[in-house]
């Protein structure tokens, strides 16, 4: 007779860089994980056919232009290894550390780099920031 033993556990590690792993897929519970080096979180979680970006910021930009269009630089990256783009999210997040001044230059770079036929739900709120620097943050979810 066979014993019953606890569900094994697959777990493959993909794309290694300095020994530090940037995605883990674990096929017991279907959840990938992207970009993990960061002791606190992932920059990107895979699951049901859903990709779920941590908020995500900028500390080389002196402006919210240019703080906005390098966040959204590393949302494209970050989809693209999660297998979609900017045309599947469904919504986003934005946290600006001064709306009334940073809100009309922001959504401009917003504007510009969306995908002007799959608009996704999005809110836009002020909010202090972990560090002074800091103009803007960005979360998004997306369809893979």
């Amino acid at each position: 007779m066979i014993g019953l033993s606890a569900p094994r556990r697959f777990v493959q590690t993909v794309a290694r860089s300095n020994n530090v792993s940037t995605a883990v897929r674990s096929l017991s519970t279907g959840i990938t994980r992207i970009n993990t080096d960061d002791p606190r979180m992932s920059k990107a979680v895979v699951h049901s056919g859903i990709v779920y970006l941590s908020g995500l910021i900028d500390i080389t930009g002196s402006d919210v232009t240019s703080q906005t269009k390098n966040v959204l630089k590393e949302v494209d990256e970050l989809l693209a290894k999660a297998g979609t783009s900017k045309k599947n999210i469904l919504s986003a997040s934005i946290w600006l550390k001064d709306i009334e001044s940073d809100f009309q230059a922001m959504n401009e770079v917003w504007i510009d780099w969306l995908d002007k036929e799959n608009k996704p739900v999005r809110a836009t709120v002020q909010s202090p920031m972990a560090r002074p620097e800091l103009l803007v943050e960005i979360q998004v979810t997306a369809a893979v």
